[in-house]
């Protein structure tokens, strides 16, 4: 599965790259829920990018698109690093799981806010419907793991959890940036028989927009059924 690629071959990196900062933090005593805050803050700031560029951009400017992109890869470090820093500095605490879970979530809706705000602002309805269908799945990923955790079974299955959703949103609007940049704000594509551009610059992110709305809730679903099996087996 993706998460278990991501965590043979991904986290080993990021943790390579981390740990002298993660040492820093331990020795100036930093606590894990004090990165947890700030990585809410910095997903903030993509969301005041998003909106700034949904009233104030022009239409065909997706320079706000991919410099939100960025913050929001920067702000999914911060992910790392709380769990890291709490391990390493034997600071781990069944609140700040919880602290930390519940952070988690508000910085997703926070970010998903600001997408569809900058869709609607823009007029791109359609992409804003599926953004939010994205959130909804998003939510319920989260919130059937950790029902069916707590009533003993284990729901890490399926496509799309966390780290995949974020590195899904962040490079692709950062790949609309610089499309926009170096090719053009306003490639287009059309057939005749299609009511909407078979293709324009935005696609680079709003397709992956569609298709996060599709697996996250495909994973949710997937979970629900592996937890009813597990739940069933220890009745």
């Amino acid at each position: 599965m993706s998460d278990n690629l991501l965590k043979k071959y991904g986290q080993p990196l990021v943790y390579k790259a981390i740990n002298p900062f993660i040492e820093l933090l331990v020795r100036w005593k930093v606590r894990p829920n004090t990165i947890t805050t700030i990585g809410l803050l910095i997903n903030t700031i993509a969301t005041v990018i998003f909106v700034y560029g949904g009233e104030r951009g022009e239409r065909n400017d997706h320079s706000f698109i991919g410099w939100a992109g960025v913050v929001i890869l920067f702000a999914g470090l911060f992910d790392m690093i709380d769990g890291r820093l709490a391990r390493v500095g034997k600071m781990a605490s069944k609140y700040g799981a919880l602290y930390d879970s519940a952070l988690d979530r508000y910085s997703e809706m926070i970010m998903f806010l600001g997408i569809c705000w900058y869709l609607v602002a823009h007029s791109y309805f359609l992409s804003s419907l599926f953004a939010f269908i994205a959130m909804i799945g998003s939510v319920m990923v989260s919130y059937i793991r950790a029902r069916a955790e707590s009533l003993g079974a284990h729901a890490d299955v399926g496509l799309m959890q966390r780290p995949e959703r974020i590195i899904l949103i962040g490079v692709s609007a950062i790949a609309c940036g610089i499309f926009s940049s170096a090719v053009g704000s306003d490639v287009k594509f059309t057939v005749s028989w299609f009511p909407i551009p078979v293709f324009e610059t935005i696609t680079i992110f709003t397709f992956p927009l569609v298709i996060l709305a599709v697996l996250t809730n495909i994973t949710a679903l997937n979970r629900l059924v592996y937890s009813k099996k597990e739940l069933e087996e220890h009745e």
